[in-house]
């Protein structure tokens, strides 16, 4: 099948790989701009740019959708299907008509539920047992097309964003190959979605970031491996603002207040937290410092009074 990819992050890497594993023709790639990065602010390409790139697939990286110079370019691929997976722009009606098959995209939630742009942070931020990934038709409403195949998959209680978004990332890449054969067979089913039954998952902030002692741990324990790469959860600490990357519930009780530094064992630092239960913080990073061990640094920044 000829197809034009829209993608831009890791995400939508190991869909496209799988595109081309199936031997799909695909004419174009379409990504987000280059942006700068890091200290020396150089314009680097995504993820996706650079698979497209090493199969010498041609990139096409437009600022607007909506320009005619951009529809009309689009169109001369005569794409059979336009496939997205997390491209990050939304396409206007122009777009969604153009291929005779339609556009369908690899959405890492199970819709209804999580429409939105981090839908994997906010289903491990709100405490979610499971999620998955769906094949959804594009609509113009956001993420509210119709569904062609979903998948489900368990949500560990220790498992971050990161190891979360990498199997929700493989898991879409299988559905992607099977929707398409049901595509191309006549047999795909379209499944509307209930709308009733929407929950969204806005961009995430740095105002997400302060940690609420007064909160349960397990609440706690869900901000910090949510908000993972970026832009994690932080904790006041000797007058500093700590990023915490990893934290263990001990279960352990405590009479002392929410956000109390109670102490550390050979694992970590020990957090009050406000159900009365101990929260473990083992992995941590100081203003101007790497990425550490808690137990490693509390040794060269003893808590007070110990």
């Amino acid at each position: 099948m000829r197809i034009v990819f829209m993608g831009t992050p890791d995400f939508a890497v190991p869909s496209l790989r799988r595109l081309l594993a199936d031997g799909h023709e695909i004419a174009a790639v379409y990504t987000q701009p280059d942006k700068p990065k890091n200290r020396g602010m150089r314009l680097t390409a995504s993820p996706v740019k650079l698979v497209a790139m090493e199969h010498q697939i041609p990139v096409v990286q437009p600022q607007r959708l909506r320009d005619p110079g951009v529809l009309e370019e689009l169109s001369a691929f005569q794409p059979e299907l336009i496939v997205v997976a997390a491209y990050g722009k939304l396409l206007p009606r122009e777009v969604i008509d153009l291929p005779p098959l339609g556009c369908i995209n690899v959405h890492s939630s199970l819709l209804p539920k999580y429409r939105g742009a981090a839908p994997i942070n906010w289903a491990v931020l709100n405490g979610e047992e499971e999620t998955g990934v769906t094949i959804m038709e594009i609509a113009e409403a956001l993420d509210a097309g119709d569904m062609l195949a979903q998948e489900r998959t368990p949500i560990d209680p220790e498992e971050s964003v990161e190891t979360l978004h990498d199997r929700l990332a493989e898991l879409g890449a299988a559905l992607l190959s099977r929707t398409i054969s049901e595509i191309a067979a006549g047999t795909a089913v379209r499944t509307p979605q209930d709308g009733s039954q929407s929950t969204y998952a806005p961009m995430l902030s740095r105002e997400l970031s302060p940690i609420v002692w007064t909160k349960r741990a397990r609440e706690i324990h869900n901000q910090i491996r949510g908000l993972l790469p970026w832009p994690t959860a932080t904790m006041e600490l000797g007058g500093c603002t700590i990023k915490v990357y990893h934290a263990e519930e001990t279960g352990q009780k405590t009479g002392q207040a929410p956000g109390t530094p109670v102490g550390e064992d050979a694992s970590g630092l020990l957090m009050a937290c406000g159900d009365g239960t101990l929260l473990r913080i083992t992995e941590l990073q100081a203003p101007g410092k790497k990425r550490m061990r808690a137990v490693d640094y509390l040794r060269g920044h003893p808590l007070e009074g110990r």
